[in-house]
Parts: structure tokens; sequence; C-alpha cells
């Protein structure tokens, strides 16, 4: 399996995208602005959605708890074998 690190930086900002739009997807379908998840969590939900910031695991698992979703939800065939 690829790691993250080794991969490319056309492969990374396209997974970086892929996860920010399923993010924002999920967000979305809950009608949870990107100013409300702010003001709940403290996450600029924005600055993900744009797939320009690579985020922690600890954030990842933040918005996961926040939005009620399982990480697998968003990690989900997110990476090349």
């Amino acid at each position: 399996m690829l790691t993250f690190h080794l991969m490319d930086e056309e492969l990374k900002k396209r997974t970086l995208l892929l996860l920010a739009s399923r993010i924002k997807n999920v967000r979305v379908s809950k009608n949870i602005t990107q100013e409300i998840a702010y003001n709940d969590t403290g996450i600029h939900f924005g600055r993900i959605e744009q797939g320009n910031r690579d985020i922690s695991f600890t954030t990842l698992v933040k918005i996961c708890s926040y939005l009620e979703i399982e990480p697998e939800t968003l990690l989900k065939d997110l990476f090349p074998e």
C-alpha cells in the first residue's frame, strides 16, 4: 500500500480534494453552514473544504464526531493500492 507521505504532489492534491469534497457533502447534507460548524467546533471548514489544507488526524476525528459519521465514511477508497 502506498503511504500518504510517499505520494507525489499531484496525488496528494487529488486526495485532499476528494476528502474535502466528502466533508463538504456530509456537512451540506446535514444543513450545517460553515459558519455554524466553525462556531460549534472552532474548526475552519472553509479552509478544509478548499482542499488546500492537510488536516491532522485529531481534526479529522473531531469533524467525524461533529458530523456524526465514522471516519471510514470519509476515508473509504481514498488511498490507491
